[in-house]
């Protein structure tokens, strides 16, 4: 079995992905409720900030609608994690995404190993590359060379995650042989899941340093994309049986869920309303009744 969910043929593994806000469902409570419904995974994203010039359009997409207010509530990722690390026992601890241009490798390195460590091996690190341009700005990132941050970044913490003394030496990242602990319980270390638009860059990148591919549901022909992704991993001498596929914010019926298990998705975040604590709760219950249909197929 997979660090992730079990491969094609098997279980597809219903997680939950909400932003968690200072208006809606606490970390604690949510990550307690979920586990005890039998949710495979808790997913949270991150914005450090939303400049309010608003500049870039939502995801970056010309004409999207406004801005919805739970991306400039959102709790600090990691502390929200490890909040739910600390009521729990079994449900996977997830990053959906982590803006890795935006953050320190160093900081970044020790924040998920910790996590791991502290919960017992149940995180995964999913990244990404960012689309709000004003907010990478203030963090001093060049977004034309974002890709090439986070692909330095990424592979900065590997070394940091499996080496006893770790040096990186690229053109974003560059540190002496260092010290740095915990190191993950999980080995090598956590999953990385590339949250990307199918393009053969992205392709390459997820090839390169990635454990799985999470597209966002209803923006591109996933079974398709799919198929381009393991075809171009083949060619480039990645086995495609070590790539996995999740999918965020999927329709949440049994009829769509099934498309998606059969397509060869191994795992997917069902999404929860983030401002609003009763909406989310009945949320949570009506995607519990998916679960038996999913968790208990073999």
């Amino acid at each position: 079995m997979s660090r992730l969910g079990t491969h094609y043929g098997h279980r597809m593994q219903i997680g939950l992905v909400i932003f968690p806000t200072d208006k809606g469902i606490q970390p604690v409570e949510l990550a307690r409720e979920a586990e005890a419904r039998g949710f495979a995974s808790l997913w949270f994203p991150e914005h450090s900030h939303i400049p309010s010039s608003r500049r870039t359009p939502w995801a970056g997409r010309e004409g999207a609608p406004p801005l919805p207010e739970e991306y400039w509530h959102t709790h600090d990722q990691f502390l929200a994690l490890a909040a739910a690390a600390a009521v729990t026992t079994s449900i996977r601890l997830c990053t959906g995404i982590t803006l890795v241009a935006q953050r320190d490798p160093l900081w970044l390195a020790k924040e998920v190993a910790t996590l791991d460590h502290l919960s017992n091996g149940r995180v995964s690190l999913g990244v990404g590359y960012g689309w709000n341009i004003e907010e990478m700005e203030h963090h001093g990132v060049d977004v034309t060379r974002r890709r090439k941050i986070v692909r330095e970044k990424i592979l900065a913490c590997k070394e940091l995650w499996t080496k006893d003394e770790a040096s990186f030496a690229g053109e974003f990242v560059n540190f002496d042989a260092s010290w740095s602990w915990p190191k993950p319980i999980q080995k090598p270390h956590p999953p990385i899941i590339v949250g990307a638009s199918p393009t053969e860059l992205h392709f390459r990148h997820i090839t390169e340093y990635g454990d799985a591919w999470m597209p966002i549901e209803g923006r591109y022909e996933i079974s398709v994309a799919w198929g381009s992704l393991t075809a171009y991993a083949a060619e480039h001498g990645r086995d495609p049986a070590t790539l996995q596929l999740g999918v965020f914010a999927p329709k949440p019926t049994v009829e769509r869920l099934v498309e998606l298990r059969d397509i060869g998705v191994s795992f997917v975040a069902l999404s929860l309303p983030a401002l609003d604590r009763d909406a989310a709760m009945a949320a949570l219950d009506r995607y519990a009744l998916l679960l038996g249909e999913f968790h208990g197929a073999q």
